[in-house]
């Protein structure tokens, strides 16, 4: 935790950003302030990376559906390709919304409440599903989708993320048609190779003074 003090410095704003996502009152415990220093540190070294447009980092192939297919379809391309959700697009290639597993899980949801399951769900994160109803990708997806433009700095992007509690955000251009997608995966990778320059440009600074 102070192995490398001087990679990140902690403010007061991202102290209080991370007590923020605690919601309400918090009887402050020692894991209580791991979870805000963790958050904290989170906000830090977002707020500390140079400049990145997400069109640096997002992945140009996305794999898409139609708001006609079927929910079996979506199941198989979720599956087969091992993502957690795809944005759903009409014919002129403009995003309607997101088909997510949890948008197809929903469909298995209790009428009274939610499962334990569904609880321990979004403790780690991923929203309450919505009991929904119906056969098509246009009937369960979840819509309006929130999308982002291409030269967006990808640190508006990571706080849009975190407080909408999702993964991903299709990138769309100026006629609102997709191009791209960006995912927490490639921002954290993003924050990775960033602290990873900072060490190495420090110890270089440090060997040159020697």
């Amino acid at each position: 935790m102070v192995s490398n003090p001087k990679q990140c410095h902690i403010t007061e704003e991202d102290l209080r950003a991370a007590r923020a996502d605690l919601k309400g009152y918090v009887d402050i415990t020692e894991e209580d302030l791991m979870k805000i220093y963790s958050s904290a540190l989170r906000y830090a070294r977002t707020r500390t990376m140079v400049a990145i447009p997400v069109s640096d980092l997002m992945t140009r192939d996305v794999v898409t559906i139609d708001p006609d297919a079927d929910l079996k379809e979506a199941a198989r391309r979720l599956s087969g390709l091992r993502i957690s959700g795809m944005p759903v697009v009409d014919a002129d290639n403009r995003v309607l919304g997101i088909i997510s597993e949890a948008d197809l899980l929903s469909l298995a949801g209790v009428k009274k409440g939610h499962t334990f399951k569904d609880v321990l769900r979004h403790v780690l994160g991923e929203p309450l599903p919505v009991r929904k109803k119906g056969n098509t990708v246009g009937e369960v997806m979840s819509s309006p989708a929130i999308t982002t433009g291409p030269d967006r700095d990808i640190r508006a992007v990571a706080a849009i993320l975190d407080e909408k509690r999702i993964k991903r955000l299709p990138v769309v251009d100026e006629e609102e048609r997709l191009v791209g997608i960006i995912a927490r995966a490639d921002i954290v990778r993003a924050m990775g190779m960033g602290l990873e320059k900072k060490t190495r440009k420090s110890r270089l600074l440090r060997s040159d003074k020697k």
